[in-house]
C-alpha cells in the first residue's frame, strides 16, 4: 500500500515500521494510537494504548482462535484477562476497554504494564535507532528528529505534524495497519481460512433464514423429515435450525457445504465445539449428498448450488474430496484451540 506523502514527514520510515517484525505488538500499538487521535487526544496514557491493543485483538484471539505465534504474548494476555476480569468472549469493545482502563486488579495491570518494556520505544526504531530503552527515550525528546511521538514515563505525546497527518489520513492508515497485520497472521496461519475477516468483530452476523427457506425446507418438503445427525431426532419444516458443521468461528462463512439442519437445543450446546470426524462425517456427507441431489433436480438454478462448485467443479459428489476438505480443517481448528464436543 502507498501512503500519502506529507512535507517534513518521513513516510518511508513509517512504511518500514512493520518490516521484520516477529510479533503483533507494533500493529496493535499503531492501531490503538490512531483510535486515540481520532478522539482528539495528543498526550495519551500508555495504559490506554495497551488496553486498546488487547481490546482490538480480543475477537481474533477469543472468538476465532487465530494463532499469533509462540513469541507473541498478546494472545496469552487476552485469554488471561478474559478470565481474571470475568469478561465474555463476545463482549462489546467499549465494555472491554472500559473494564481494562478502570481495573484495579494487580494481574490485569501487570499484564498491561508488561508491554511497556519494549513496544513504545521499539516502534520508533526507524527514526531513533535501536539503542537501549533509555537512549531512545532521550532521543525522542528532540523534536528535530521528528519522530511521531515523544516518550514519557507513563504517556506519549504526538507531535503536531504527525497528529494532523494521522487525523487526516486515519482511514487509510488503519487500512495500512490492517493489511500488514493480515499478511503477518496469514503467514502464521497458512491453512486457516479468511484471515482478513477474523481481525475485527463482524458488525452483524448474517441471517441463515434463506438457507432454510430456499434449500433445506425444500429438501424436507420432499423427504417429509430427516434425522438430526447428532441426536437422531426427526427434523421437520419449522422444527429445526441451521448449524455449521465446522464452527463459523473457524470458517468465517455461511457456505452451504458446511451447513446442515440440526435440533435447536443441541446446536446451543455444541456452540463452537468441533464434531468428531469418525463419528459424524459419514452421516454429514450422506445428508449433504442427498440434499444436493434433490435441489439439483427440483431447483437446478438454486443459487446455493454454487457454494459446492469449488469442491465439486464437475458437479459430481465425491466422498473422498469432501473428506479431504473436512478432515484437515477439523485438525487445524483443533490445533488452533477449538475443542471437540463430547460425543
Amino acid at each position: 500500500m502507498q501512503l500519502p506523502p506529507e512535507q517534513n514527514i518521513s513516510i518511508s520510515k513509517l512504511t518500514s515500521v512493520f518490516k521484520n517484525t516477529s510479533a503483533t505488538y507494533k500493529f496493535y500499538w499503531f492501531w490503538a494510537i490512531l483510535e486515540c487521535v481520532d478522539e482528539g487526544k495528543i498526550e495519551i496514557n500508555k495504559k490506554e494504548i495497551f488496553a486498546r491493543m488487547l481490546t482490538l485483538s480480543w475477537y481474533t484471539v477469543n472468538y476465532f482462535h487465530v494463532s499469533f505465534g509462540k513469541q507473541d504474548l498478546i494472545q496469552d494476555a487476552v485469554r488471561t484477562i478474559k478470565n481474571v476480569e470475568n469478561l465474555n468472549v463476545d463482549s462489546k469493545k467499549s465494555i472491554i476497554l472500559d473494564k481494562l482502563l478502570k481495573s484495579k486488579n494487580t494481574t490485569t495491570n501487570s499484564i498491561l504494564h508488561h508491554f511497556d518494556k519494549n513496544v513504545p520505544h521499539k516502534f520508533l526504531s526507524p527514526w531513533l535507532g535501536t539503542g537501549s530503552k533509555a537512549e531512545v527515550y532521550n532521543k525522542s525528546l528532540d523534536k528535530n528528529v521528528n519522530a511521531p511521538y515523544i516518550l514519557l514515563k507513563d504517556s506519549i505525546i504526538i507531535l503536531d505534524s504527525w497528529s494532523e497527518y494521522f487525523r487526516v489520513n486515519s482511514g487509510l492508515l488503519k487500512s495500512f495497519c490492517y493489511w500488514n497485520l493480515t499478511l503477518f497472521l496469514q503467514a502464521r496461519n497458512p491453512n486457516v481460512p479468511d484471515i482478513p475477516n477474523k481481525i475485527q468483530r463482524p458488525i452483524v452476523r448474517g441471517s441463515l433464514n434463506n438457507h432454510k427457506k430456499m434449500f433445506w425446507d425444500l429438501i424436507l418438503n420432499e423427504l417429509g423429515y430427516i434425522n438430526c445427525i447428532y441426536t437422531g431426532e426427526k427434523l421437520k419444516v419449522g422444527g429445526y435450525i441451521i448449524e455449521h458443521f465446522i464452527p463459523h468461528q473457524f470458517v468465517a462463512h455461511d457456505l452451504m457445504w458446511n451447513l446442515i439442519p440440526a435440533e435447536s437445543s443441541f446446536n446451543s450446546s455444541k456452540s463452537d465445539k468441533l464434531p468428531s470426524f469418525d463419528i459424524y462425517f459419514d452421516d454429514f456427507y450422506k445428508l449433504q449428498k442427498e440434499g444436493y441431489k434433490i435441489i439439483k433436480t427440483i431447483r437446478p438454478k438454486n443459487k446455493f448450488l454454487q457454494d459446492y462448485l469449488p469442491i465439486f467443479p464437475n458437479q459430481e459428489f465425491s466422498k473422498l474430496k469432501y473428506e479431504e476438505l473436512i478432515k484437515p480443517m477439523l485438525t487445524i481448528a483443533h490445533n488452533n484451540g477449538f475443542q471437540y464436543m463430547n460425543s
